[in-house]
C-alpha cells in the first residue's frame, strides 16, 4: 500500500499524475472540463483512483467525496490529497451500490471511464440518478469499442463491457431526460486565436483524406464524454481544449524528430564511409 508520500504503482489501467504525454492529457482534460462546473458544488467523484481529479475539483467545489472500489487508491488518496483539503474525503465504495447514500446527496457527479470496468452499468447510472440533486449534472465517460478496440484489433484486458455510441447514448438516455453527448480524442492541431477579441466564436478545420478542407472536427472519437441531467442542462461550451504550459507532447515529439533526424544524417555518413571503403578495395584489387 502507498503510504502517500509516493506515486501510487502504476497498473497499466489506473491513472496516475506520473504518467506522462498522451494519457496525461486524456485524463486531466476531463477533469479540467468538469472544474467550473464545480464551483461552490457539492461533487461525487464516482471511481475517482489515485484521487488526483478529486483534489483538482476540490480547488472549487464545496465539498468533494472521492469512490473507489480499491483501499489502496483511496488511502493513498486521502494522505497524498486529503490532509491538505478539508473539503475532501475519500471512502472505499462499489460505485454500482450506492443504495446507503442519501438521496439528492450532490450536485456534481462525475465518473470517468467508470462504465467499461463494469457489467452493472444501468445499475451505476441508476443510482447516479438518485444521487442528483434537483439541478444537478452527471459527467460521464467511455470509450468509443469502434474505434478504441474493432479498429486497431486492441482488447484491454481490464474492460469487460465495452459500449458503442448508439449503446452509451441509449443507455444515459433511458435515465436522463436531457443528455448531450461529446467527442473526445487527443489531436495535433494549429491552434490560432484571438487575443483581444471575442472568443465566443470557433472555427474547427481539418483537412479530409482527399486533400479539402471541411469546417469541422472530422476525427473518429476514441472516447464519448456524456452531460446528463433531468432538468435543463447548464450552459456548456461547445469546444473544449486543454493543453499543459511545457507542451509536453509536442516537446516529445520534437526530440524523438530530432534524434531520428540526427540518426538519419549519422546513417548517411556511414554509409559514405562505406562507400568510400568499397571504393578502396576496388582500387587495390585493379592494381594486384
Amino acid at each position: 500500500m502507498s503510504n502517500g508520500n509516493f506515486a501510487l504503482e502504476f497498473t497499466g489501467e489506473r491513472f496516475t499524475p506520473e504518467c506522462v504525454r498522451e494519457i496525461w492529457y486524456e485524463h486531466f482534460h476531463r477533469y479540467a472540463f468538469a472544474l467550473p462546473l464545480a464551483e461552490g458544488k457539492r461533487v461525487l467523484d464516482a471511481a475517482c483512483g489515485e484521487g488526483y481529479g478529486s483534489a483538482l475539483l476540490a480547488t472549487r467545489a464545496a465539498a468533494v467525496l472521492g469512490l473507489d472500489i480499491s483501499s489502496d487508491a483511496t488511502a493513498h488518496a486521502a494522505v497524498r490529497y486529503a490532509r491538505s483539503r478539508p473539503n475532501l474525503s475519500f471512502q472505499v465504495e462499489d460505485v454500482s451500490a450506492l443504495e446507503a447514500m442519501p438521496d439528492a446527496s450532490f450536485d456534481l457527479i462525475c465518473s470517468f471511464e467508470t462504465l467499461e470496468h463494469l457489467q452493472a452499468q444501468e445499475a451505476m447510472l441508476k443510482g447516479f440518478r438518485r444521487l442528483l440533486a434537483p439541478g444537478g449534472l452527471l459527467l460521464v465517460s467511455t470509450p468509443d469499442k469502434k474505434n478504441y478496440s474493432d479498429i486497431p484489433g486492441f482488447r484491454n484486458e481490464h474492460h469487460v463491457r465495452e459500449l458503442y455510441r448508439d449503446e452509451f447514448e441509449g443507455m444515459v438516455k433511458a435515465e436522463f431526460s436531457n443528455v448531450r453527448i461529446y467527442a473526445h480524442k487527443l489531436a495535433f492541431q494549429s491552434l490560432l486565436w484571438s487575443i483581444d477579441g471575442d472568443r465566443d466564436r470557433y472555427v474547427a478545420q481539418v483537412l479530409d483524406s482527399e486533400g479539402s478542407v471541411v469546417e469541422q472536427l472530422a476525427y473518429p472519437p476514441l472516447y464519448y464524454i456524456a452531460a446528463c441531467s433531468n432538468e435543463s442542462l447548464v450552459d456548456l461550451p461547445s469546444l473544449s481544449l486543454f493543453g499543459d504550459a511545457a507542451e509536453s507532447v509536442y516537446a516529445h515529439y520534437y526530440h524523438e524528430i530530432r534524434k531520428n533526424m540526427n540518426a538519419g544524417a549519422r546513417i548517411q555518413e556511414l554509409e559514405a564511409e562505406v562507400e568510400a571503403l568499397r571504393a578502396q578495395l576496388g582500387a587495390l584489387g585493379t592494381t594486384r
